[in-house]
């Protein structure tokens, strides 16, 4: 079985916080958190992305270049978390094995 959260914090940063039933504790940017977000709209988003030419670069709206805060986490059975951003996405479903994998270790 894999790992379980075992406690949810932000850091003063705006990082979370998770820390792991087997004793680990990772740390996460909530722009990376929002970019990588499993929902159907953020995967096709990026696959589009990936079909434009190198030479097109993309402009940024001034939502898209605004700081990402996390707002809330709604617990998804046992096994996964929804998460609430600033800019108001929250249909990602983050399984906890991926929000593990996406995680870094925490240095205090």
């Amino acid at each position: 079985m894999s790992a379980q959260p075992t406690a949810l914090s932000l850091l003063p940063d705006g990082r979370l916080r998770i820390d792991w039933s087997d004793q680990t504790v990772r740390v996460y940017k909530p722009r990376d958190l929002r970019d990588a977000s499993p929902d159907a709209l953020t995967r096709e988003k990026k696959s589009h992305q990936a079909e434009k030419p190198a030479s097109q670069l993309t402009i940024l709206s001034p939502a898209e270049m605004a700081p990402i805060t996390i707002k809330g986490m709604n617990p998804v059975g046992h096994y996964a978390y929804q998460i609430v951003f600033s800019d108001g996405h929250d249909s990602g479903i983050y399984r906890y094995e991926y929000l593990y994998e996406l995680g870094e270790p925490y240095e205090a």
